[in-house]
C-alpha cells in the first residue's frame, strides 16, 4: 500500500468500513508521510530533480479553494512514475525560480524545450533557469484565443438583441397586444439562436451536425460580423494542423494578421496582437511540434484524484501521494 497509495475512503466504502479512519492510518502509521524528507515544505514546494529530461512542461492547476499552484513535468514519462519535477506554490516567477535554481546548473542546462501558455510569469521562470531551452507556447492556447473572440462577439450580439426584444416586449404591453417573437425555421428563436450556437462555434464545420449546420446557416445571414469572426478563428488553427514548415507558418501567420486588419474585429485585434508579441514562441510549435497537452492531462490526472479525495484539505499529505504515484 506504501508503494501504489489509493484512497482509502474508496477503500472503506469498498469494505463498508470507516474510510475516514483507515485514510488516519495510512497516514499516521502505514505510510513514511512523517519521516518524508519534503514534508516540511511540500505545502510550498516539492522538488524531484532527477526526474528532469530534456523535454518540459511547465502549467498551473488548483488544489483546493482556487489555491494555485505551479507544475513542472517532464514529457518522457509520459504521466506515470518519473513526471513529476516540482511543486510550486503560486505562479510568481521568482518563486519558481527559487525552487528551480535549486536544481544544479549543469542538469538544468540539459533540458532542450520547454512547452509552456503565454503567461509572462512562465516565460520568465524557462529564461531564467533553463537557458538552453527552447520555449515553446501551446498552440492550443493560441486558438482558445480566437475562440474566446468569437464567443465575445456572439455574446455582445446575445445581448443586444435581449434588449431589443426587453424593448418590443414594453411597447406590446403599452399596445395591450400579446408580444409574439419571431421564430425561425429551425424553431428558435434570434435569442435563442445565439444562445444555442456556443457550441458549434467551438468547432470546425466538418464536424458540424446537420441541425447545427443548419442553425449555423440562419445565424451567420443574420450576423455576418459573426461568420468573418468564425472563419477567422479556423483559418488560425488550420495553420498550425496544416502547415508542416516553420517558414511558410510564419508567411500564413502575416496574411491571417491582414485579414485581422481588414475585419476591423476589435477582439480579433487584441488576438492579432497577442500573437504578434509572442510569435518566435509560438513559431517553434513548427519544430517539433510540441504542445502542452501532457501537462494538461497530467493536471486533469491531479484534479481527477483530488475528487477521489472529496477536495483537498491537507495539502503537504496530498502531495505525498502524488510524489508517491508520479515522482
Amino acid at each position: 500500500m506504501d508503494n501504489h497509495p489509493v484512497s482509502a475512503q474508496l477503500v472503506g466504502l469498498f469494505f463498508q468500513m470507516d474510510g475516514k479512519q483507515l485514510q488516519d492510518q495510512y497516514k499516521n502509521h502505514l505510510s513514511d508521510y512523517h519521516v518524508w524528507d519534503q514534508k516540511s515544505h511540500a505545502e510550498n514546494w516539492t522538488l524531484f530533480q532527477d526526474n528532469i529530461g530534456e523535454h518540459l512542461s511547465i502549467d498551473e492547476t488548483s488544489f483546493s479553494n482556487g489555491e494555485l499552484y505551479t507544475i513542472v513535468s517532464s514529457k518522457s514519462a509520459k504521466g506515470k512514475k518519473g513526471t513529476l519535477v516540482a511543486t510550486i506554490k503560486g505562479t510568481k516567477a521568482e518563486d519558481i525560480i527559487a525552487v528551480l535554481e535549486r536544481i544544479p546548473l549543469r542538469t538544468r542546462n540539459k533540458v532542450k524545450e520547454v512547452t509552456m501558455d503565454m503567461a509572462p510569469n512562465m516565460a520568465k521562470a524557462i529564461r531564467r533557469c533553463f537557458r538552453n531551452a527552447r520555449r515553446v507556447i501551446d498552440r492550443f492556447h493560441v486558438k482558445k484565443l480566437a475562440y474566446d473572440a468569437v464567443q465575445e462577439l456572439r455574446i455582445q450580439y446575445r445581448w443586444e438583441v435581449l434588449d431589443i426584444e426587453s424593448q418590443k416586449i414594453k411597447d406590446a404591453r403599452k399596445q395591450s397586444i400579446p408580444y409574439e417573437p419571431e421564430l425561425l425555421s429551425n424553431g428558435d428563436t434570434i435569442k435563442q439562436l445565439l444562445a444555442r450556437s456556443r457550441h458549434l462555434l467551438f468547432k470546425h464545420p466538418s464536424r458540424w451536425t446537420e441541425s447545427q449546420k443548419h442553425r449555423a446557416e440562419l445565424l451567420f445571414i443574420r450576423f455576418p460580423k459573426l461568420r468573418q469572426a468564425y472563419d477567422l478563428g479556423i483559418a488560425l488553427g488550420d495553420i498550425f494542423t496544416k502547415c508542416k514548415d516553420k517558414k511558410l507558418a510564419f508567411t500564413k501567420l502575416g496574411l491571417w494578421h491582414n485579414k485581422v486588419e481588414n475585419a476591423g474585429i476589435l477582439s480579433f485585434e487584441s488576438v492579432a496582437k497577442s500573437i504578434a508579441a509572442h510569435h518566435p514562441e509560438i513559431l517553434h510549435y513548427f519544430d517539433n511540434r510540441s504542445t502542452n497537452a501532457s501537462a494538461e492531462s497530467f493536471n486533469a490526472k491531479l484534479k481527477a484524484f483530488r475528487s477521489v479525495f472529496r477536495g483537498v484539505r491537507d495539502t503537504s499529505f496530498f502531495l505525498y501521494i502524488v510524489m508517491k504515484l508520479y515522482a
